[in-house]
């Protein structure tokens, strides 16, 4: 009988046109420790979604067996991921029934996790999906993402060999093509640790991010059982004067230090996703709406650029412009790409990453774009905000954007 009903009300919208509107209704992360020397150093990605997945059904009550998709965005864990989420699923007793796959759009994987699991909504393929990202950038190494060999011919056509630059590299050919100067990009530094001290001084980000118990070894080999509370990259007391002793990390004469670049960092976040009719149905809190998503694609050179092309794409789906948007979660990848982004579109300042961003906290590549949504939607409650944009720029080339609206003021 739920199934010829369900079907009815499928047939019924596309006869009749009405969109199924998607509604987000949880949004939560492990805090973003440091690779190598951080409290999940020692934690695997399955680990941290298993315990990520009990706080979303311990919170919104929802029975395990309505999840009907589990998407995970990941970077780094290549290959071997698929059978990771199921093993992740089963440690936080979902029953066998429930689906999932991973997924790699580099650093908009967690962005785009979302964008599908909203996306199967729509088309009404499911009802309730869970999406996320993890990333263990301290067991799986940027370098082990990489698998030589690559066709020869690749190298004589100028964007295909661009695409395999290193990141730094194209950092800095922002820099030099648009001329921003290292004095913007340390201030954007300086800012972001700032607003990320006091966002956590204030506990803004206790909402969020979910503690995670964990084993944790030391230098000895000895093993300790912690629980990981926070994010523990924010430097307070940041200033102009300590950045501005730090060399060029990648080209000589570049702006790009270590010190206006995202933090090498392990974490996780996961989104509830629902259609409105299904979150009614459930008793699931009703947060925000999924408005819109888009993904292009820009010179692999200069890859950083993304989201100043992104953006103006998901407005223009949601309908919205620059003035419509209350916060603007840019992710922070390289203080160049985010500082061109932000002055090419005419953003405020004032409306970016409120609460820091990746050079603060850091930027777990597969987890980056679940984290933003999880960071987004309390800020928009606080300020009583009604739209968010979520972007990055993707390696190789591209970059993605996303349109949220708080419904909760």
């Amino acid at each position: 009988m739920e199934g010829g009903a369900r079907r009815l009300n499928i047939i019924n919208q596309h006869l009749t046109g009405e969109p199924i509107e998607v509604v987000i209704c949880a949004a939560f992360r492990t805090p973003l420790t440091r690779a190598k020397k951080g409290g999940l150093k020692d934690t695997p990605v399955e680990e941290m979604l298993a315990q990520l997945y009990d706080h979303v059904i311990k919170t919104t009550r929802l029975d395990k067996a309505k999840i009907e998709e589990v998407v995970i965005g990941n970077v780094l864990k290549v290959g071997s991921n698929g059978m990771g989420l199921r093993l992740a699923q089963f440690m936080s007793g979902f029953p066998d029934t429930v689906p999932c796959y991973s997924l790699n759009r580099m650093c908009a994987s967690g962005l785009q996790s979302v964008a599908d699991i909203a996306n199967a909504i729509k088309a009404g393929q499911i009802k309730i999906g869970i999406a996320g990202g993890a990333e263990s950038m301290s067991l799986f190494e940027m370098n082990s993402a990489v698998h030589p060999p690559l066709p020869e011919r690749a190298f004589e056509i100028p964007a295909a060999a661009n695409t395999v630059l290193p990141m730094g590299i194209t950092s800095d050919n922002v820099v030099s093509r648009f001329g921003i100067t290292r004095q913007k990009m340390d201030q954007m530094a300086v800012d972001s640790h700032a607003k990320a001290a006091k966002a956590q001084e204030t506990g803004l980000f206790d909402e969020e991010i979910v503690p995670i118990k964990t084993v944790v070894k030391g230098e000895n080999g000895e093993q300790k059982t912690i629980t990981v509370t926070k994010d523990d990259g924010i430097r307070k007391g940041t200033t102009l004067q300590i950045l501005g002793k730090l060399r060029p990390a990648f080209n000589p004469n570049g702006g790009t230090t270590a010190g206006n670049s995202s933090q090498v960092t392990d974490g996780a976040a996961v989104v509830l996703l629902a259609s409105r009719q299904a979150a009614i149905e459930n008793n699931l809190p009703i947060l925000a709406r999924f408005v819109s998503f888009a993904a292009v694609g820009v010179p692999p050179e200069i890859m950083g650029v993304g989201p100043a092309f992104a953006i103006p794409r998901a407005l223009q789906l949601a309908g919205l412009t620059i003035n419509d948007i209350d916060i603007f979660e840019i992710n922070e990848a390289f203080a160049s790409q985010a500082t061109f982004s932000i002055e090419h579109l005419g953003i405020d300042k004032n409306k970016v990453n409120p609460k820091g961003g990746a050079i603060a906290f850091g930027h777990p590549l597969g987890c980056t774009g679940s984290r933003q949504v999880a960071t987004l939607l309390p800020e928009l409650r606080r300020t009583r905000g009604r739209y968010g944009v979520i972007s990055m720029c993707i390696g190789s080339g591209m970059g993605a954007a996303a349109v949220i609206e708080n419904l909760v003021r």
